[in-house]
């Protein structure tokens, strides 16, 4: 019980709604102070109550128990107590639902659509002709209206320290806003159960100054370039065509489920979009470091690093693994 209560002293706390960094989350937490506060009072009054009718009311001898049925004006406020505590409540609460339900305008509002899929998550930014995965990048100061639609399967899409959760539901469009007071990393994640990676389901929300977002979106706006060297050519080859070999021929190439801007044949639909996949900190789900290590270990056995990969197994050569982290790690 200690080690529990302990736990609440921690500093290290992304994940925590309870330091709100953006509008939409402040919002949020300001109702949780009131129903908090409200909570506190009633449980030291009922509890005060109580303990005073245990002391003060307890066994002796010759006192016989006897209830209270009949008290006509006690038995009213105890009804109507409760019911003005939870009408006070009320008001707060709808008003700040309704607050956080409507869609921001303005000419600074970004405008992305969001798609949870088996375990990773697909951005749209409509408005800049941008798509990408995992890690949602945001300028700070700026409200983002997301359009969340699900995939396959229920999801949950939770940034606790920029706003609330929405559900994420296939055949259903939802909408939640965020925004980012300062510029960092903010973590997330799926909250709704949606198979066996559920847990490996993370995302990142990457929050710029207004000058370095316009940047990133310059960046991300061109195509990926030509590979300038042997083995990276021959890595996009591979990512288009497959190989030759009898270990994968036969089989899907990376471009059955891999779009590549600028890459002929790169216009796969089903996995995450890859155009600038070097230039993100992490992958499959925003669960590993994007590095060279992790890349290989990844490529060698996609459902053996994450469990329930919708990417298969290729049965992918030491020589053909080299070849297309060669080219991956050119795609910045």
């Amino acid at each position: 019980m200690a080690a529990f209560a302990l736990s609440a002293c921690s500093t290290d706390t992304p994940q925590s709604v309870l330091q709100p960094q953006g509008e939409f989350a402040r919002k949020a937490d300001a109702l949780w102070d009131i129903t908090f506060a409200i909570a506190i009072a009633v449980f030291v009054v009922v509890q005060g109550l109580l303990l005073y009718a245990i002391f003060r009311y307890r066994h002796k001898p010759g006192r016989e128990a006897a209830q209270f049925h009949g008290n006509t004006r006690l038995e009213i406020a105890m009804t109507i107590i409760p019911a003005l505590i939870l009408l006070g409540l009320a008001v707060p609460t709808v008003a700040t639902v309704f607050d956080l339900a409507a869609e921001p305008t303005g000419a600074d509002v970004i405008h992305i659509s969001v798609e949870g899929r088996q375990f990773w998550w697909r951005y749209d930014y409509t408005d800049l002709d941008i798509v990408t995965a995992n890690e949602l990048h945001i300028p700070t100061g700026q409200p983002i209206d997301l359009s969340i639609e699900g995939y396959d399967v229920n999801h949950s899409f939770w940034v606790p320290r920029l706003g609330g959760t929405q559900d994420v539901v296939p055949g259903r469009t939802s909408r939640l806003t965020l925004e980012a007071d300062d510029p960092g990393t903010y973590l997330g994640q799926c909250k709704e159960f949606c198979g066996l990676s559920h847990s490996n389901m993370n995302l990142r929300v990457i929050a710029h100054d207004p000058g370095d977002f316009e940047q990133w979106v310059s960046d991300q706006q061109e195509p990926a370039a030509a590979p300038s060297d042997s083995l990276a050519a021959e890595g996009a080859e591979l990512f288009v065509n497959g190989a030759a070999d009898a270990q994968f021929a036969g089989g899907p190439s990376c471009a059955s489920c891999h779009a590549i801007e600028g890459l002929d044949g790169a216009v796969g639909i089903i996995g995450p979009n890859l155009t600038h996949f070097a230039a993100r900190n992490t992958f499959a789900g925003a669960i590993f470091q994007n590095n060279e290590s992790n890349l290989r270990a990844w490529l060698a056995n996609p459902p053996e690093r994450k469990p329930g990969s919708q990417m298969p197994n290729l049965q992918l050569t030491t020589g053909q693994i080299d070849a297309l982290v060669a080219y991956l790690q050119t795609l910045e």
